[in-house]
């Protein structure tokens, strides 16, 4: 597969996902209104389930690097304790 096939196909589940969620709200409002349209919820169903199977392909993204420097102010810190112990 290329980059961009790679790229799109999470999107489509994406989408899929977004369009299941809505079906199950039209299903909501359906029973709300005592006119249950059971349609809309197998639908529903079905749209989460393709959407779901789409998204699953996806690989996680690199870890970000956002509290890299309080994970280094505490290694230091660690580091620093140990030596005072040792010292002692």
């Amino acid at each position: 597969m290329s980059e961009e096939q790679n790229d799109i196909v999470p999107r489509i589940g994406t989408f899929f996902l977004l369009l299941g969620i809505f079906f199950f709200i039209f299903f909501l409002a359906s029973n709300f209104a005592h006119q249950t349209d059971f349609d809309w919820l197998f639908l529903a169903v079905l749209l989460l389930a393709v959407g779901f199977g789409l998204r699953r392909r996806v690989s996680s993204p690199p870890p970000a690097s956002r509290f890299s420097g309080i994970q280094k102010m505490r290694e230091n810190a660690k580091k620093r304790k140990e030596e005072k112990a040792k010292k002692k």
